[in-house]
């Protein structure tokens, strides 16, 4: 049986005026994710920043990049643009 579609429940418009930045832990560290709308159209949060972890009590810094998508936005109504 095939799956059904997830539908977002929230338009474009909604999304961009009333999206909150998601504060994310990773150890010890809050970093914040803010809105954003992505280069393939569907919208979510962004981080990206670095940080350091503690390996065999040397400090070793890392990169982290992370993407958190709602799902069903991609296939969200662009908005219209008015026509001059």
């Amino acid at each position: 049986m095939a799956k059904m579609k997830t539908v977002c429940p929230i338009s474009r418009d909604e999304f961009k005026s009333q999206a909150p930045i998601l504060e994310i832990m990773i150890g010890d560290r809050k970093f914040k994710a803010v809105p954003r709308e992505f280069s393939t159209g569907s919208l979510g949060w962004y981080v990206n920043d670095k940080m350091e972890v503690d390996i065999a009590g040397k400090p070793v810094t890392i990169q982290l990049g992370l993407n958190l998508t709602v799902v069903g936005s991609k296939e969200l109504p662009m908005p219209t643009t008015a026509a001059s």
